[in-house]
């Protein structure tokens, strides 16, 4: 017999709903254990009535004793239908705490965080939602922090840590040149320490050469031979990426290459934009430029990685924004076996009815 389709996506099963349906068939047994009782029932009452009144049996019974003995016999029955239905290995869609067990925050410290369209600016506002976010996720989460500008850098490595994340965000300093590509390689590269990503080629104004893939830019020559095998997007449950900036590349790897090296990944990107689609024009060190957010590059990011794009107009938006993601992190919707579930109500049922059937009759069933 093969059962290569046990191992299929639950999308590409026959019956999403059960494992194994052809345990159900079982249940047709229900009905015979119903009639088995009533059988049985009738035949000790013709015993009972050959050796006493009935009157008197009624009696003995005592009131409201009929309906009673029939309870501990139903709940068993009930048992037994909640095994069967375990047997078959049923499926739900329910909400269950996150697999995620590393979330990267990549935060945008580029010159253009400087712009005061989000109150007191940008780069506050921020750092502000960032420390919220840490405080309403679950604490055995780990959360690394990378910084990118016109470079990309780990500022602190995945911890649990809350205190010393704080600490790490607190110490972001504003620099030149936008590399939103670079942050997500480097986030990337904590993610998975050991898939041989190349930190070195995250260089200021570097791009991938012409007619290389970003994947194989990504790897180092030692491992040039090592075929990469992309996965589905989205498909990676240890880890996350939360990037968070105002869209506007200046260097470094494009960022929708970047964002298809994580789909390939099977990692998602959510990311959050930064700042009003009109911006405002910001100085610094005797230049001038206008910093808008780029919603479309960040959307791409989003969607390539099946995440989720969030607009952040103001602090409280930003705010709001963090608020959201930390719940949808940390609950998940999810196609899960319940069948120990069901084992567990049975035994429940069992138990239960053995229990009264000893306290009312002195007897199990």
């Amino acid at each position: 017999m093969n059962f290569s389709w046990l191992t299929a996506p639950m999308s590409k099963l026959p019956l999403p709903t059960f494992l194994w349906p052809e345990f159900l068939w079982l249940l047709l047994a229900i009905p015979l254990l119903v009639l088995v009782y009533i059988w049985l029932l009738r035949r000790k009452k013709k015993n009972v009535l050959r050796y006493a009144s009935l009157s008197i049996v009624r009696e003995a019974m005592g009131r409201g004793q009929g309906f009673r003995r029939h309870v501990p016999p139903l709940l068993f029955l009930l048992s037994i239908a909640a095994m069967l239905f375990a047997a078959a290995r049923p499926f739900a869609v329910i909400s269950l705490p996150s697999q995620r067990e590393t979330i990267i925050l990549a935060m945008d410290v580029s010159g253009s965080m400087r712009a005061s369209d989000v109150l007191p600016n940008r780069l506050v506002a921020a750092q502000n939602a960032a420390k919220a976010f840490l405080a309403d996720l679950p604490r055995n989460v780990r959360v690394g922090i990378v910084a990118f500008a016109g470079t990309a850098s780990v500022v602190q490595q995945p911890t649990l840590s809350r205190e010393d994340l704080v600490v790490a965000i607190d110490k972001f300093q504003l620099q030149r040149g936008t590399a939103i590509g670079n942050g997500i390689v480097v986030s990337l590269a904590e993610l998975f320490p050991d898939a041989g990503i190349d930190l070195a080629s995250m260089q200021y104004g570097r791009e991938k050469p012409r007619g290389t893939s970003i994947d194989q830019a990504l790897t180092p020559d030692k491992d040039a031979k090592k075929e990469f095998v992309p996965v589905a997007p989205g498909s990676y449950t240890s880890g996350a990426i939360i990037l968070l900036t105002d869209g506007q590349r200046t260097t470094g790897v494009d960022s929708l290459d970047a964002a298809k090296a994580a789909a390939d990944r099977g990692v998602r990107v959510y990311t959050v934009g930064v700042g009003t689609v009109d911006g405002e024009t910001i100085g610094f060190e005797g230049w001038s430029m206008r910093v808008k957010l780029d919603e479309e590059t960040l959307k791409g990011i989003a969607r390539a990685t099946q995440a989720e794009y969030f607009y952040a107009g103001t602090a409280a938006d930003l705010k709001k924004v963090y608020e959201t993601l930390s719940s949808r992190l940390a609950i998940e919707k999810k196609e899960t076996e319940i069948s120990g579930l069901l084992a567990l109500v049975a035994a429940a049922l069992a138990l239960v009815s053995a229990s009264l059937s000893l306290l009312w009759f002195n007897r199990i069933l």
